[in-house]
Formats: structure tokens, sequence, C-alpha cells
């Protein structure tokens, strides 16, 4: 004879498996879910060598590190001397330009080991003026190198915006000029945080001041030192939302000499205990005379 269980059991399991499905679910992470943003990928590519007078040369590799919206290049250089085995440890510095194969524009700009913009995917033929010197010093070259490098990532589409209008309309030398700065998160991906940066130029006297409480000029120098950096402003902010975007306000006094005033935004895209992010290059604003 087959004994069945009450009645009471059956509704019992089956409501502990209608609340076991709903808990998954409530902690399951959605399918449309982006996935995390991938970490830095590196491409290398023979550069060339530069040679001096007294048997010193260096061989040149140039390398694209992509971080996502920014980018970095870097020249590495393996130096000898003549037919000796000796290789010095040698330093590398200098500027680069890239160009799209098929643009005959110049792309993004910069100095070697730089953060400069993300372009995109693409084969770019990259031209570096590099200044390689060893220690100990007995090797101190200068010239022209180029390699072709294809990047292969995405770019990825932006997280942040940054907009600004002015009053007036542009910067002009004895004047002062109200900035206002919209800051706007557009992504889900991240948090609230972000700092906004804006440099002017410092030769020019230019001054940078806000009353926002979020904002600061740098205090470049060491303890006692109270003075700070008027030419540039840190804000630090919060609270940034999709749909909710903050604003700033600045106002930008210029001396006898233009200047421009260019604009950054870091912020954070938390994943963990890892340290991710990025910057976005904003808006410039520029000065005239007229």
């Amino acid at each position: 004879m087959t004994t069945r269980p009450p009645i009471t059991l059956y509704a019992l399991g089956a409501l502990s498996a209608l609340l076991l499905w709903t808990v998954t679910a409530a902690h399951a992470t959605p399918a449309t879910a982006p996935p995390p943003p991938a970490g830095p990928v590196t491409h290398c590519a023979p550069g060339g060598t530069l040679r001096g007078p007294h048997g010193q040369y260096a061989d040149i590799a140039l390398c694209v590190t992509n971080t996502g919206t920014t980018m970095t290049v870097t020249a590495a250089a393996t130096c000898r001397r003549g037919t000796t085995k000796i290789r010095p440890v040698c330093r590398t510095s200098g500027t680069w330009t890239a160009h799209r194969a098929d643009s005959p524009t110049a792309e993004p700009t910069g100095t070697l080991a730089g953060r400069a913009d993300y372009p995109g995917p693409g084969t770019y033929d990259i031209d570096a003026t590099v200044h390689v010197r060893s220690e100990p010093a007995e090797t101190d070259l200068r010239g022209h190198v180029r390699a072709t490098v294809t990047l292969t990532d995405a770019r990825p589409r932006p997280t942040h915006r940054i907009d600004v209008t002015a009053k007036p309309h542009t910067l002009k030398p004895g004047t002062t000029t109200t900035l206002t700065y919209t800051v706007a998160r557009v992504s889900d991906h991240g948090d609230g945080s972000a700092r906004l940066g804006l440099i002017g130029e410092e030769a020019t006297g230019i001054r940078l001041t806000s009353s926002d409480p979020r904002c600061v000029n740098p205090l470049p120098g060491r303890y006692p030192s109270t003075t700070r950096s008027m030419y540039a402003l840190d804000c630090a902010l919060t609270d940034l939302q999709p749909g909710r975007p903050t604003t700033v306000t600045v106002r930008a006094t210029l001396e006898a000499a233009c200047s421009t005033i260019v604009s950054k935004l870091g912020y954070w895209t938390p994943r963990g205990q890892e340290s991710t992010g990025g910057m976005l290059t904003g808006p410039t604003v520029t000065c005239g005379r007229g």
C-alpha cells in the first residue's frame, strides 16, 4: 500500500519553491546588463634606430596602451654602444602624432607617456620625436621614429558629458568672464563621484575662482605653504546621476595676455575593489582680442 503525504505538505513544498525562485530572481544580474569594462590593452611595433657619433645606438619600439576612452603612447629604447655587450638603461621622452591610414588629417597628438583621447579602432601611422638618454650618461640621442599600429578595441560609449556657456561668449584680455559648466552622467556605469578640473595658461596670469564650496584652487607646495595655483580649479562632484546633471559657475579673470581654458573630468567606474575609471576631455574656452 502506498502512503501519500498530506496535502498540506504539498502546499508547503510548492510555496517554498516559489519563495526560492523569487529570491533568486531578485538578486540575479539582468540579462541586458552591459559587461564590465575591459582592462588596458597594449599594441607595440618597431619604430626604428637612432645612432650617435661614437657608436651609440638605440632601438626604439612604439607602444599604444588603450584604457577605454583614453590611450597612452610610449617609446621603449634598447641602448647599445658599438660591439660591446653593455646595455645601459635608457629613458625616453618626446612627442608624437598619429595619422589614420585612411585619413589625410592628423588624429590625436600628445607627449610620450601622456594621456590622449582614444580615437577608435583602425590602423595608425605614429610619428614620434624622441630624446633618448642613458644612465650612466654616455648615450644622448635625438631623432624621429615611426611605427604602424593596428588598434582593435571599439571606442566605448561616453559615460559623462561636459558643456559650457560663457558670458560674454569668449574670453578677452583685461576682462572677467562668467563660465557655467554643466556636467552630466549619461550612463548607468559608475557612481555619482567625479572631479572636474579647469586649467588656464599659467604664464598669462589668468585667475580662475568660484564661490562653489565643491571647488578649490590646487595647493602645490609643501606644508606649511598656503600658495595656491590660481590658474587652475578643481571641483569635487559627488551627486551625479543619469537625469540629474550639476552646474558649476566659474569666474575667469584675464590680465593683458590671452589664455584658453581646458576642462577635464575624471570619474570612477567601480568594479569590486579594482581601480577602474576614466578621463573625459571637455570643451576648450577660447580667447580673442576682438
